[in-house]
């Protein structure tokens, strides 16, 4: 048998990620804080890239407009089964505790928020253990060495300087800012540089090492809600409409070295790659609120059923760019931060709600239970027959399935004998 030699063409296609499309999407994926810790890697590694610290914001003051009183957290757009009693009740478990001192700590613990903030003067929950305050205050300081630090905090200070104390080692700089927050909310650099006698840069950086510390600390065991951070996006009401903005606090700021050197085209690049991202993230967000606008302004029984791929269609996107950019970025709102994701709704299952969403669905059956008369519980089939006659045509299982998913209790186990 002969052999032949013979030179064939063919054609094939392969997906090669390039370097400047492999940082394309970490960009898109990365947060506030994710973003800062790439861009401090590249500038150690650019002599070209310049950071500087991020210009102080506005969205440090609104710590004391969110928890300037002992009033209930603001509503955000899901609730999700609190894990936060069973934690610190778990720890108080190991303790050995007498029994009046644990009646105390049960006390403290039945007036946390879902924030870990105590909901209850220390005088009023004294009153109904009967028990002395001094006792309280001893049982109270045995409380706040729960971890995280800042649970059963009574302020915002307290919270704060928990966390603060539980560093090591402590930086006395931080403590005299918190004892300083309202000039900190003021961004009053030269006022805080003279009262704690240092210049005004260190200031600065204190302020954003500050900023860190998490004025929320029990909501890390909320599932859906954002932790309090640094947001990566701001939206506020403004006379038409809601707006939304960067938040430029949470990022440092970036500059290129000038004149010609080594690293000067990779600096350029990545500046243009940090725009892309931001200018991809506003249109993204922006395009959510627009859809969302009325569940910003009353509350989550008013979000409407919402898909990536709808985002992604009317912006021209990739649904999968969109997901990228939701993923894991918050949005601060007057309701409080929240994520970006959890904007998105899936379409009830049948035709009979066009414009209902699963997500609002579950809320208004919440707000119906929470509302009832203990001692006659409303049925799944009462609250199906309510939620039918306000326009949404929803099935007793329906309502059933949805109020397991809460976690909620069937109406014979909520009841409660007067």
């Amino acid at each position: 048998m002969s052999t032949r030699q013979r030179i064939e063409v063919k054609t094939t296609q392969r997906l090669h990620l390039s370097a400047a499309l492999h940082s394309s999407i970490r960009l898109l994926k990365a947060d506030a804080a994710g973003l800062t810790r790439f861009l401090e890697e590249q500038a150690a590694e650019n002599p070209a890239l310049l950071l500087s610290p991020p210009p102080p914001g506005d969205w440090l003051p609104r710590w004391d407009i969110l928890f300037r009183s002992a009033d209930p957290v603001p509503d955000r757009l899901e609730t999700a089964p609190a894990s936060l009693i069973s934690h610190v009740s778990d720890w108080i478990a190991r303790q050995s505790l007498s029994p009046a001192d644990a009646r105390i700590a049960l006390a403290l613990t039945e007036a946390l928020e879902p924030s870990g903030w105590l909901g209850q003067p220390l005088e009023t929950i004294a009153a109904e253990a009967s028990a002395p305050l001094p006792q309280v205050r001893a049982i109270l300081q045995r409380l706040q060495r729960i971890d995280p630090p800042g649970l059963f905090a009574r302020d915002l200070a307290e919270c704060l300087r928990l966390q603060a104390q539980a560093e090591d080692p402590v930086d006395p700089v931080l403590l005299a800012l918190i004892e300083n927050l309202d000039l900190v909310a003021r961004a009053d650099l030269p006022r805080l540089a003279a009262r704690i006698g240092l210049p005004e840069a260190e200031i600065a950086l204190a302020i954003r090492r500050l900023r860190r510390l998490n004025p929320k600390p029990g909501a890390q065991f909320d599932g859906l809600a954002a932790p309090i951070r640094e947001p990566d996006l701001i939206a506020r009401r403004g006379p038409e409409g809601w707006t939304l903005s960067l938040n430029r606090s949470s990022l440092p700021g970036i500059d290129i070295r000038p004149g010609r050197g080594q690293g000067q085209g990779a600096a350029r690049a990545l500046l243009r790659l940090i725009e892309a991202r931001n200018s991809t993230l506003l249109r993204v967000g922006g395009e959510i609120l627009r859809h969302q606008a009325e569940a910003l302004d009353h509350g989550p029984t008013r979000l409407l059923p919402l898909t990536m791929a709808e985002v992604a269609s009317a912006l021209d996107l990739h649904e999968s760019t969109v997901s990228r950019v939701v993923s894991g970025t918050s949005v601060d709102t007057p309701r409080g931060t929240i994520w970006l994701r959890a904007l998105f709704s899936a379409r009830m299952g049948d035709g009979n709600n066009p414009g209902l969403s699963a997500h609002a669905l579950r809320a208004r059956i919440a707000d119906l239970i929470a509302s009832e008369d203990r001692s006659h519980p409303l049925t799944d089939d009462t609250l199906a027959r309510t939620l039918s006659a306000t326009g949404a045509v929803i099935a007793r299982r329906t309502v059933a399935k949805y109020r397991e998913m809460q976690g909620i209790p069937p109406a014979h186990r909520r009841r409660q004998r007067g």
